[in-house]
């Protein structure tokens, strides 16, 4: 997990480039919610914090229509007499920021240096908080889970049934400061990729990936072995589709989807991976790392490497492969145990090696889990049916 201090500077550098919104623009009206105004500051903020998320897809008109359902959610809360506490906002925001392993104060900090405003933050924890108190009294007691639904559930959760899947990568380097211009190319190419073909010429002309040269064609691999926001980037496409353009630290990638199976008895849905990330000199480091490369045959022997170097220089973790950093789980995701690549990081060139895969052992779920489990499912189907009631009696207008 990225040190808060180096997720900070990361946020900063996301960011640098952005088209600026004129300021006499700033608190202008974009949108009325009823009478609830909503302004093209909040619309910029939104858009920042969607970015950060590395959220895809066209993030203004998500914006927006995030922005709409807060407000709805705001006000079924109000008319229900619900608020929410400083201590419980507090709480919420802590909450959130501890997905990434910061406090509340260290999360806030690093949305500010991206230019993210406390407040925004604050005012998209608190619609949550209230929309999930609203959920819960309106439908309290009124949702019922058979004792046969529980065990259809642990039955279903038991097949031991995976994906796998088969694509094809387009990598551009996106160095600090060049982030916008990096994702404004990948989106030009999107626009002009029309088939499979055309995606693998546009790789071989434009990809920095070792791939490049076979049209950034992969072989057949686990849904499992990919860090989470490339699976979901890669799940939400039909064969033959390009997602849209992904933040990989340093870098942007397209993904084309050639083939999707299903297999009972491929193996786990969760896997563990162990590796090791050892920093060269920028200068040179493709050359060192062939050295190193012909030197070593596990990952235990780059201790002895770095024997008499900065500790800092060899980073060794185990992740699950969702949890891992974009870049870093797609190039660990079709390495072998004892196989590794090298390629740019920032000041310094990266020597990544896999040490282990290993699946997830899963406890399974006990009984009130599951039944749990689809309760929120339920609630979660009703809570979206009422806010499409909710949007479709209000009145939402422009100025």
């Amino acid at each position: 997990m990225m040190r808060p201090a180096v997720l900070a500077i990361a946020l900063s550098a996301l960011f640098m480039g952005s088209a600026p919104v004129q300021a006499q623009n700033l608190f202008a009206p974009r949108l009325y919610v009823n009478d609830s105004a909503i302004t093209e500051f909040e619309v910029q903020q939104r858009i920042q914090m969607l970015r950060l998320f590395n959220t895809s897809g066209d993030l203004e008109t998500q914006a927006t229509k995030a922005l709409v359902e807060d407000r709805l959610r705001m006000a079924a809360a109000k008319s229900m007499g619900l608020k929410a506490t400083p201590e419980q906002i507090a709480a919420g925001m802590g909450e959130f920021a501890s997905r990434v392993e910061m406090s509340g104060e260290q999360f806030v900090a690093a949305l500010g240096q991206a230019g993210v405003s406390p407040q925004t933050f604050r005012d998209f924890v608190e619609a949550g908080l209230l929309w999930r108190e609203v959920v819960r009294q309106r439908y309290a007691g009124k949702i019922f889970i058979s004792d046969a639904e529980v065990k259809q559930a642990i039955a279903l959760a038991g097949q031991n049934t995976a994906m796998r899947v088969l694509i094809s990568e387009l990598v551009i380097p996106a160095p600090p400061g060049q982030e916008t211009a990096a994702m404004a190319r990948a989106e030009r190419l999107r626009d002009r990729i029309k088939s499979e073909g055309g995606f693998a010429s546009a790789a071989r002309s434009n990809s920095a990936s070792p791939t490049a040269a076979r049209g950034g064609r992969l072989d057949w691999m686990p849904l499992a072995n990919l860090p989470a926001p490339l699976a979901s980037s890669i799940l939400g496409l039909a064969p033959g589709e390009v997602s849209a353009p992904v933040a990989m630290n340093g870098a942007v990638a397209l993904f084309q989807l050639r083939g999707l199976e299903e297999i009972d008895g491929l193996g786990p849905k969760a896997i563990e991976i162990d590796y090791a990330q050892y920093f060269l000199p920028a200068a040179g480091g493709a050359a060192a790392a062939a050295d190193l490369r012909s030197k070593i045959d596990t990952c235990d022997d780059l201790y002895g490497i770095n024997k008499g170097q900065p500790a800092e220089n060899l980073i060794r973790e185990t992740k699950t492969a969702s949890a891992l950093p974009a870049n870093i789980g797609r190039a660990l995701a079709d390495l072998d145990p004892g196989e590794s690549v090298d390629f740019p990081s920032g000041a310094a060139h990266m020597f990544l090696m896999l040490c282990a895969r290993a699946p997830v052992q899963e406890t399974p779920p006990s009984e009130a889990e599951v039944r749990e489990r689809l309760l929120n499912q339920r609630a979660g189907v009703l809570a979206n049916s009422y806010l499409e009631e909710l949007r479709f009696n209000a009145i939402i207008r422009e100025p």
